[in-house]
């Protein structure tokens, strides 16, 4: 057996005394399409941390959304901003609430290149890295450059966090439950946003309390990225890897192997092997060696979940979300709650209800179905909850993956920001109930493309997605 060398992408996984044989290898049959998977073993503990980590990163997206309602109300006052500069105008407080978002952009146009290379697991440390840089950037801001500054480097690490995050968890998880815990994570999206709008009420009545909102992330982007660096990485990434010749098979085997009991714990100790041999077996068979061409991505089976993911993403932007969330406080000073406190307290409840209803989402998720929850959904309030981002990381081939997540990220971002720099003007020029109705004419489209273009995934496996409905 080939002797196992060091990789700095895996520095905490213990390894266990795993024997593989070229015989083993090279064995590759039929995949395990129709392979009954419900007896897949993992213990509970073990596969909590792998979600929590990288659920992080969106936690500290949602966190963002949730204190930029409460910061722009805050930098200009007059009284509170405790800045020469708080005479912001209205071009500059939107480049103050889509400045992020921006960058954002940037994070996915990065992502699509450098992604497959970094891995899932370093590309998440890197994220951890520009929150922390750009909360600490954004809070000790001297001027508005710099504010601005801070703000777009805290969107690259969301644009990352926000294409790593759902892949890292979605090729990790147990089959069985993959739809919970990535719905999850779009639960913690919802719980930063929370905590966001939580921390506009408490500082609002501060001078130069924005500070203090945008410099809470940076403790957390923190834990975060220590977390992320203890975990191992993913097996399904090492394996594609490997069959595309970019490392020595039997040491990727065996890495994967070692990977894959540390995500599952002591339960999966005596069938670790057979699980990996079973993606191996499917990645060979699924043509996964040959490497990644531009014009791939929009062919076949690629395309098709392009046009699903990307779909549901820009969808869920242009039917209006983020100018609720991301003006909640100011749409509610608008509404009659002219008290900076008052206007506050009341996005609190605002992401109290988004918190309970994506909860509902996120419990029945795996034995409803993805598609009843987006039908339901935009058929009676205009909402998808976390079933866009589940959707997204589940439906690209696994070869395909980080780039075609990476297009589906950045038209997520691009159609946020447009709807999010666009929403003061629009509401000027037509007025709020015109702009409103606008938004339903939307949702009525976007159900029409659930109803005829999204598909069900629900219990499938990712190889089986991938085989059966691409």
């Amino acid at each position: 057996m080939a002797s196992a060398t060091y990789d700095p992408e895996l520095p905490m996984v213990h390894r266990k005394d795993v024997r593989v044989t070229e015989r083993e290898i090279d064995s590759a049959g039929e995949p395990l399409i129709n392979g009954d998977r419900s007896c897949e073993s993992y213990s509970v503990r073990a596969a909590i941390l792998p979600f929590l980590f990288p659920a992080l990163g969106g936690a500290l997206y949602g966190y963002d959304i949730g204190a930029t309602s409460g910061a722009t109300i805050s930098v200009e006052s007059s009284t509170l901003s405790g800045t020469t500069w708080y005479n912001l105008s209205s071009l500059e407080i939107g480049l103050v609430v889509s400045g992020s978002l921006y960058g954002a952009l940037i994070g996915s146009v990065l992502a699509f290149a450098i992604a497959d290379f970094l891995g899932r697991r370093r590309e998440l440390i890197l994220s951890s890295v520009l929150y922390f840089v750009g909360a600490l950037l954004t809070a000790l801001a001297p001027d508005f450059p710099v504010m601005m500054v801070g703000r777009f480097v805290y969107g690259i690490g969301i644009g990352l966090a926000m294409h790593a995050a759902p892949m890292y968890i979605a090729e990790t998880a147990p089959s069985h439950i993959r739809g919970v815990l990535i719905s999850l994570k779009e639960f913690f999206i919802v719980v930063g946003m929370l905590f966001g709008y939580i921390a506009g009420s408490l500082f609002v009545d501060l001078v130069a309390g924005w500070r203090y909102m945008y410099a809470t992330s940076a403790p957390v982007s923190l834990i975060m990225g220590i977390g992320i660096w203890w975990l191992p990485p993913s097996p399904r990434w090492l394996l594609l890897c490997a069959i595309q010749g970019k490392r020595n098979m039997l040491d990727a085997k065996e890495f994967a192997v070692c990977c894959l009991c540390r995500l599952r714990g002591q339960a999966i100790d005596s069938s670790a092997s057979e699980q990996v041999d079973s993606i191996l077996d499917e990645l060979s068979y699924a043509d996964q060696e040959k490497q990644v061409t531009i014009s791939e991505i929009f062919k076949g089976k690629c395309l098709k979940a392009l046009i699903i993911g990307a779909g549901l993403v820009f969808f869920q932007q242009v039917t209006g979300q983020p100018s609720v969330l991301y003006y909640a406080a100011t749409i509610l000073q608008t509404a009659g709650f002219s008290a900076a406190s008052d206007a506050t307290r009341v996005s609190v409840l605002l992401g109290l209800l988004k918190l309970v209803m994506t909860g509902i989402a996120v419990l029945v998720v795996d034995r409803v179905g993805r598609r009843p929850l987006l039908i339901g959904g935009v058929s009676g309030i205009l909402s998808f909850g976390p079933i866009g981002w589940l959707m997204i990381s589940e439906v690209f081939p696994l070869r395909l993956r980080g780039r075609g997540l990476s297009i589906a990220v950045l038209v997520n971002f691009a159609s946020n920001a447009l709807v999010t720099f666009a929403f003061s003007p629009l509401e000027a020029l037509v007025g709020t109930g015109i702009l409103f109705a606008g938004f339903g004419v939307i949702a009525v489209a976007s159900l029409l493309f659930i109803f005829f273009v999204v598909p069900e995934t629900k219990g499938l496996t990712l190889e089986e997605i991938e085989a059966k409905i691409l």
